[in-house]
């Protein structure tokens, strides 16, 4: 009799302790992505920055080309939850300059990526839009000032983190504005991947089949080897999600293309096989009209005819693609990869250490996109001439000191807006004409001083 009660009395504690377990894992399972507003933790909140520590206004530093800027050097453990950059533009930065990221002491970077393209500014063409991960903000006159670049993603480390911008370009870069706003932990956990962001590209992919760069509803892809490789990675994690931008040289609609992630070494056909483009990026059939939401986005769609540069996002945020061993990610190029286009890709995921070795990046030459012979290329480069007018405006000033006058930031300011609201509209001819304008009168202000 005694021993039954003792044995009730355990039965009935293990149930406790069962229910209360089972309540602590509900609770878990409950959580929403607004939890760490709610719950307490060990974690000291901190940033790192660019701020001028004499107490001045000069919150910038500078990078002469071929050097590498450290924003952040941390120590023990810790988490990165958002990163802001503001950057003086010049010709070419957002591809000349390279984001890399080491976690806990390693030598071989975990992020390697072209700066532009890890906040998907893809083209080298300025593009403003909020995702959940990575926001992109308008300054001043749009397009043609300074642009705020932000980044969402979590970033644990255990035992230090470095972050650093290097100029691989030919000029120099005069402000670069940042923020590193991190927590401090006293540890993290065994089971906490890293993450990871690495850029590839295709110039262009290679056209397969016999009836090439058109739009093509019939024939085969048996096996999936010719498809555009976006991430090819081993180790245990989570696929977080990526940036495809295409150049579509060929015109009409490029993307009756499936994607195809094969899952720790699988054969075809894989776990995760897709129906399309439209369908990765949350878009209905052949999109030409942009949008941008937290998980999906075609953002940049240049040509209504889908001509030239479009780029697109899609984030496994609510829904990651987790492997144990490997993970091989792809999408065709034109159904059965028939179509010759210019690719590149930014793909992000959390995976344990060590990762696979990056494919090295191409020289800074290589990595600049084609300009091409469309509407939004051109308007495109009108602009970077209408940049190059008022530089040279500025500098002429500079060198017979003389202060801007104020109707001179209006004038400029006054074009600016007109510009930028052209390039929303996709009025492309009145990008250019505007364009032009500022050009003309920038000349005469000159003449002045000449």
């Amino acid at each position: 009799m005694k021993a039954l009660k003792v044995f009730s009395i355990s039965l009935l504690f293990s149930i406790i302790l069962f229910a209360c377990n089972m309540e602590r894992q509900d609770s878990s399972l409950k959580r929403s992505q607004f939890s760490d507003l709610v719950y307490l933790t060990d974690g000291v909140s901190a940033r790192i920055s660019s701020w001028d520590t004499t107490g001045g206004n000069h919150d910038f530093y500078v990078i002469d080309p071929g050097d590498t800027l450290v924003l952040a050097d941390i120590e023990n453990a810790g988490s990165i939850r958002h990163i802001y950059f503001s950057i003086a533009p010049v010709p070419g930065y957002l591809r000349n300059l390279v984001l890399k990221m080491y976690w806990d002491g390693e030598e071989s970077p975990s992020v390697n990526v072209p700066f532009g393209d890890f906040f998907g500014q893809g083209h080298e063409r300025e593009k403003f839009f909020r995702s959940l991960m990575v926001i992109v903000n308008e300054g001043g006159g749009g397009r043609f000032g300074t642009i705020g670049f932000n980044a969402y993603f979590p970033m644990p480390f255990s035992h230090g983190a470095r972050l650093e911008l290097v100029n691989e370009g030919k000029d120099r870069i005069s402000n670069v504005w940042y923020h590193i706003d991190y927590e401090k932990l006293k540890k993290v956990g065994q089971n906490v991947g890293r993450f990871h962001a690495q850029w590839r590209h295709e110039s262009p992919t290679t056209a397969v089949g016999e009836w090439k760069n058109v739009v093509l509803h019939d024939g085969k892809n048996p096996d999936g080897s010719e498809n555009y490789v976006i991430l090819d990675a081993e180790g245990h994690g989570n696929f977080a999600g990526y940036f495809l931008n295409i150049d579509n040289q060929q015109g009409d609609w490029y993307g009756e293309g499936d994607d195809m992630i094969f899952i720790d070494g699988e054969s075809w056909p894989p776990s995760y096989h897709g129906t399309g483009s439209e369908e990765i990026f949350g878009g209905g059939a052949c999109p030409n009209i942009e949008y941008a939401g937290p998980y999906t986005g075609f953002y940049m769609i240049g040509n209504p005819d889908w001509t030239g540069k479009v780029s697109m996002y899609r984030f496994y945020i609510a829904d990651p693609v987790r492997f144990r061993k490997s993970i091989h990610v792809t999408i065709e190029h034109g159904h059965a990869n028939n179509m010759e286009n210019y690719y590149s890709t930014t793909a992000f995921w959390y995976q344990s250490e060590p990762h696979k070795p990056f494919p090295p990046l191409p020289d800074v030459e290589s990595r600049h996109p084609r300009i091409n012979d469309t509407p939004f290329d051109n308007a495109h480069q009108a602009h970077l001439e209408y940049r190059k007018a008022f530089r040279s405006a500025m500098a002429l000033l500079a060198e017979k000191g003389v202060h801007v006058p104020f109707y001179l930031d209006l004038e400029i300011i006054k074009y600016s807006m007109a510009i930028e609201d052209a390039f929303n509209n996709r009025n492309y001819d009145m990008v250019i004409q505007k364009c032009r304008e500022c050009i003309n009168w920038l000349e005469v202000y000159k003449d002045q001083y000449k």
